[in-house]
């Protein structure tokens, strides 16, 4: 069986850092695969890479795993140019030798975009989920009605999120990592609230567990 290592990006909050299970199997041919070392600086490469596209926010969800030398990268992209800009970044790092981009692209849709923007005000204007939002807050000021009515794509609040918000056709998925899993329950709750959405699934990770919180869906 090909080797795979499927991590999603690390980010990190309050001192801590966040990472998603790794999953690893077995290689019987050692030559078609990386070394231990060369597959820990390509992982770091990729992560940092990434993480420091511009284009990259709180509603896109990006994952890639290791099959032999080519990177498999899988998630979501609320644009195109996430997909292709990811797929550009990763390529030049030394010792992948393909990589296989199946990011979905999310459908553009103005009634997804205000699902994100009333998502995205349940979860972070919480007292007790603000801290995961760099900005500490919802999304406030002018262009919050343009953003509701669309928009909010192209236009996404900045800085660190630790809870990322992927809507499709309606549909809402939380991924991402929090402290406990009250916070997990708490985010799911909020969301459920959202006027539109039709159901709500909980994919975080709760942090020193190693494992996602229970599934929960509406």
């Amino acid at each position: 069986m090909n080797r795979r290592i499927f991590v999603s990006l690390s980010v990190a909050l309050v001192g801590l850092m966040f990472t998603a299970p790794v999953i690893r199997g077995q290689d019987q041919n050692q030559g078609n695969r990386w070394s231990q070392d060369d597959t820990s600086r390509i992982v770091s490469e990729v992560q940092k890479q990434i993480g420091s596209l511009p284009d990259y926010s709180v509603f896109d969800w990006i994952t890639f795993g290791i099959q032999g030398k080519t990177l498999v990268l899988k998630g979501y992209a609320s644009r195109p140019i996430l997909k292709e800009e990811v797929g550009r970044v990763v390529k030049g790092i030394h010792g992948i030798e393909s990589v296989d981009n199946q990011i979905k692209v999310l459908p553009l849709s103005n009634n997804d975009d205000r699902i994100r923007v009333a998502v995205y005000n349940l979860i972070y204007s919480s007292p007790s989920l603000g801290k995961y939002n760099a900005n500490q807050g919802g999304i406030r000021g002018r262009g919050t009605v343009a953003r509701m009515a669309g928009g909010i794509t192209v236009d996404p609040p900045i800085g660190f999120h630790a809870i990322h918000i992927i809507v499709d056709n309606g549909h809402v998925t939380l991924y991402g990592s929090v402290l406990n899993s009250g916070d997990a329950t708490m985010a799911t709750m909020r969301a459920n609230t959202a006027p539109g959405a039709f159901s709500i699934d909980n994919d975080l990770v709760v942090e020193g567990s190693g494992s996602r919180s229970e599934n929960v869906k509406h």
